[in-house]
């Protein structure tokens, strides 16, 4: 696989969503470096001298105050790294463990980390050949950095830890020497440098942003399909009423949500005569809480996509200014942040989304829909469960959606008195993007189901098509079957973007 060539302070979103989705290897444009040795030769002749400086020639944390003696500077970094290696938990994805190496080399690329390029190629190597250290999911607090975790990736560049090739789970330095690899010995501030950043946390984060858009965009298509299903009104994505608001989220998810739904027969035959005032706000309000919750979203992808090209570490090689500074970048607050908007995002799209699905297995408001979509009721049962596991669904993230920003507590004897929680508010995602998908998914087939009782009426040629893909998945149910394993593959219709795509027609991009 040809590798993605990365520019550091200007590699965009679709690019690393490209790395997260493809796992494709990674290198940085070798433009950068100069600087990266530049800073690296800072660190050395600061690493022989006789000033204190931060994570070079002290200790860390609360023994910062600790002098080390030059010739100790080597075992202070090997130390740094094993005495870190504290991870629990179950191990991190590999797509995102590999997409915050790839965030790493980015950080180490501006060139004010001040490691040796050999550093560099080694996180290229191990990318190229397939070499992903083993890093437990629990243990960093998202501040000084995501210590535990990255501490647990650079254990396999030094020959610890654990690392999975070709599917085995082996030894680092055993994992290095099958890709023709050698560990590295890390010399002054170069194991601070790898492990005092935001990378796990903002790698969790993008994969959570990347998963909740796609899903933001099966929602759009699923929502007109439970519109016609329901015979519900168009007459509120006018698009005047949405340019008087001027919310862009809502404007495009309007203009979406026409374009899917132009040209249905079931719409048309219901303009006149129809004795309904107005839908409920679930199909009535789509634009405004998709939109909004798009409009989130992007917000989101703002951040992470500057943090990701961000150097977190700490101290920092000011080479322009002669300089090496202790600051505090290594703080993921605005990842953290952007995790709590991605959850609230994607807790909303679920919480309209199951109100739909509620809409259409009831027959009270179902405009004439059997109860529970099933052509012989009372023998049948339908989707009547199928509803009721979206409501969990949707319950569970409405939960997990509760800010973790907020949630800090002083570590590190006092010293680090404040942290983000960045790092399991941005895991969290994954979870919450995977019981969206599961609800769009119920409502796909919920809808499609009473599209079809809407026969002979059809739907629009966009959603005739949407209703084809799902139903080379997910056949028409006409009596009660064993159902989870239409829920799943309806699932992974959303989740792959397949469900989508069929509608062969633009969708919002991030």
């Amino acid at each position: 696989m040809t590798p993605e060539t990365l520019t550091p302070g200007a590699t965009g979103l679709d690019q690393l969503e490209r790395l997260w989705r493809t796992e494709a290897p990674a290198r940085l444009d070798r433009a950068c470096r100069p600087q990266v040795e530049a800073a690296a030769a800072a660190i050395a002749a600061a690493a022989s001298g006789e000033v204190p400086v931060y994570g070079v020639n002290t200790g860390f944390g609360k023994l910062a105050s600790l002098k080390i003696a030059a010739k100790d500077t080597a075992t202070l970094q090997r130390n740094l790294i094993l005495s870190h290696c504290c991870g629990v938990g179950e191990a991190t994805p590999r797509d995102v463990t590999r997409l915050m190496m790839a965030l790493k080399l980015l950080s180490l690329g501006r060139g004010a980390s001040g490691v040796r390029w050999e550093l560099i190629e080694l996180i290229e190597a191990m990318l190229d050949r397939g070499v992903t250290p083993v890093v437990p999911a629990q243990g960093s607090v998202g501040a000084s950095g995501d210590l535990a975790p990255l501490a647990h990736m650079t254990a396999v560049m030094i020959g610890a830890g654990e690392a999975e090739v070709s599917g085995r789970i082996l030894p680092g330095a055993e994992a290095l020497a099958s890709a023709g690899l050698q560990p590295i010995a890390l010399g002054p501030k170069e194991g601070l440098a790898l492990i005092n950043g935001t990378q796990f946390s903002t790698a969790h984060a993008l994969a959570g942003l990347f998963g909740a858009w796609r899903a933001a965009q099966g929602a759009l298509v699923t929502s007109a399909l439970s519109t016609d299903a329901i015979m519900g009104s168009t007459a509120p994505l006018q698009p005047e009423i949405h340019a008087l608001r001027g919310q862009p989220g809502q404007i495009e998810a309007a203009a979406t949500l026409r374009a899917l739904l132009e040209g249905s027969a079931i719409r048309e035959s219901h303009r006149e005569g129809d004795s309904r005032v107005q839908d409920p706000y679930c199909i009535r309000c789509q634009p405004q809480v998709t939109g909004a919750a798009m409009d989130v979203l992007r917000m989101a992808a703002r951040t992470l996509e500057i943090e990701a090209n961000a150097a977190t570490d700490n101290p920092l090689v000011l080479s322009q200014a002669g300089r090496i500074v202790s600051g505090g970048n290594f703080h993921a607050e605005p990842v953290g942040f952007a995790a709590d908007m991605i959850a609230l995002a994607v807790s909303e799209i679920g919480a309209i989304a199951q109100r739909r699905v509620a809409l259409m297995v009831d027959p009270t408001l179902s405009f004439d829909l059997p109860p529970f979509l099933t052509p012989a009721p009372g023998l049948n049962s339908g989707l009547m469960i199928a509803e009721v596991t979206t409501a969990a669904l949707m319950s569970e993230n409405k939960h997990l959606a509760t800010p973790t920003v907020t949630d800090s507590t002083p570590t590190s004897a006092n010293q680090e008195d404040h942290v983000s929680m960045a790092a399991h508010g941005a895991r969290r995602l994954h979870r919450m993007v995977a019981n969206l998908d599961a609800i769009l998914g119920v409502e796909a087939m919920c809808a499609a189901q009473g599209v079809e009782f809407r026969a002979p009426l059809e739907t629009s040629a966009p959603l005739v098509r949407v209703i084809a893909r799902l139903r080379a998945e997910v056949p028409t149910i006409r009596e009660d079957r064993y159902l989870a394993p239409d829920i799943a593959a309806a699932t992974r219709l959303i989740a792959t973007g397949a469900l989508a795509e069929a509608a062969a027609l633009p969708l919002p991009a991030l």
